[in-house]
């Protein structure tokens, strides 16, 4: 479980969170939702150590986010944020391999590569394992990168709007391997702006506004048509589909 105590945070003085205390529980697929500046990025920055924890607790898996050794956390926990950019010219597959850092520290084995491999592969990279960053799409680099992250093999994956430059067919299967992962054990945490792959995949659902949380638990009870509308202000509809919400928000 990812326990939050407490948690505040300002950027430039600025408060961008309040008092958060909330959890994501272990073996679910945790969707963080809710719109624009609502903190949920700020938030997921904080549990993976990408920010300096200004006040309150985070506690991954009983490791406290604070104090624990970064190599550690690192295989306890592997998160990708949106800021994705990287300066030096890699292959596909050379940043793939970054993610089994934690591992071999520089000594990689037989382990470390077929866990990149089978990375690349579910993916769909491999035919595109020797190209460099700059020679691929936005969607195949986003790809990469996310196939980095579960190169990194966690029990923990935190992921901040994977769906970003992903077409219908790669979001899609992208959720359906989050959910594969879930389904052997594993946990995960996203921010999700599309709110139908909340409704359609998450366990969980973390509703956010104004740097607080508003509303918390399992997909049917969070994604209302009340509670959605005054969170993003503007009227919503829900319907149905194969037994989870639909949320009609095109028209």
């Amino acid at each position: 479980m990812i326990q939050i105590d407490g948690v505040s945070h300002r950027i430039g003085g600025a408060p961008i969170l309040h008092d958060i205390s909330t959890r994501l529980p272990q073996g679910k697929l945790t969707a963080l939702i809710g719109p624009n500046g609502a903190g949920k990025s700020t938030l997921l920055r904080l549990v993976g150590r990408l920010e300096p924890l200004q006040a309150g607790r985070i506690t991954v898996a009983g490791h406290d986010v604070a104090t624990t050794p970064t190599d550690r956390l690192a295989r306890v926990m592997a998160i990708l944020g949106q800021q994705t950019a990287i300066a030096s010219r890699l292959r596909l597959s050379e940043l793939v391999a970054f993610g089994r850092w934690p591992h071999h520290k520089g000594r990689p084995g037989s382990v470390d590569r077929a866990k990149v491999t089978e990375a690349l592969d579910a993916f769909a990279l491999t035919p595109l394992a020797g190209r460099f960053l700059d020679e691929v799409s936005g969607g195949q680099a986003q790809r990469a990168h996310i196939a980095m992250a579960v190169a990194q093999d966690t029990d923990w994956l935190l992921l901040d709007e994977p769906l970003n430059n992903l077409d219908m067919a790669h979001a899609r299967a992208l959720m359906r391997r989050l959910r594969a992962m879930v389904d052997g054990g594993r946990s995960v945490g996203m921010v999700v702006h599309e709110i139908n792959y909340a409704a359609a995949w998450a366990d969980h659902v973390i509703a956010m506004k104004n740097g607080r949380v508003v509303a918390q638990g399992p997909a049917g009870s969070v994604l209302t048509e009340d509670l959605l509308s005054d969170l993003y202000d503007t009227p919503i509809q829900i319907g149905e589909h194969r037994g989870r919400p639909l949320v009609l928000h095109h028209c």
